[in-house]
């Protein structure tokens, strides 16, 4: 529980320096962009890669950065480009996404087996189960029957979510792009 709040506490700190301040404020832009392409299925199913984006913050920055970029690149998309009704469960939940992604991958050296229980995590708890919830909320239907597509989907998406990330932070990683940021955050 200590480590728990020691990254809560490192990562409100780092947001006080301007340079990082600046990087996420980069991220946030790109989160957003990102979250212009993608793919709406159904009503109750999205595939999107602005995910990527925000796992990154949390991962650089920590879950308070994390939580901050998620539940702002959920507002300032949806008044950008508005797509079905907005609801603050979703935002909320994308935003506890994020803090599982902040308190995982941050200030910890980058492993396949963090970043898989990061986003197995949030798949399970966050994707499947609370957004599930959330659709139940707003759009009136039964619970059980979102679950089976939503579950689908999760279990199909999941390997390639973590084949991505984990194939992009490396890449950022050999090229030193992630250990420039790491050094403007000390």
């Amino acid at each position: 529980m200590k480590r728990w709040k020691t990254s809560f506490t490192q990562s409100f700190q780092d947001l006080k320096d301007l340079r990082n301040l600046a990087a996420v404020s980069m991220l946030l832009a790109i989160t957003v962009v990102l979250g212009f392409y993608r793919l709406q299925i159904t009503e109750y199913l999205r595939i999107g890669f602005d995910p990527l984006a925000k796992e990154l913050t949390a991962m650089l920055f920590g879950p308070v950065a994390g939580c901050a970029v998620a539940g702002l690149a959920d507002i300032i998309s949806y008044i950008m480009k508005p797509i079905g009704a907005f609801f603050p469960g979703l935002t909320l939940s994308a935003m506890a996404g994020s803090v599982i992604y902040g308190v995982i991958l941050y200030r910890k050296p980058l492993s396949l087996g963090r970043v898989i229980l990061a986003n197995g995590l949030v798949t399970v708890f966050i994707n499947l189960l609370l957004n599930t919830y959330w659709m139940t909320v707003l759009y009136g239907d039964a619970f059980m029957v979102l679950f089976p597509a939503r579950a689908l989907k999760q279990a199909l998406m999941f390997p390639i979510d973590v084949i991505l990330f984990y194939t992009v932070a490396k890449l950022l990683g050999k090229t030193g792009v992630l250990e420039g940021i790491r050094k403007t955050i000390g």
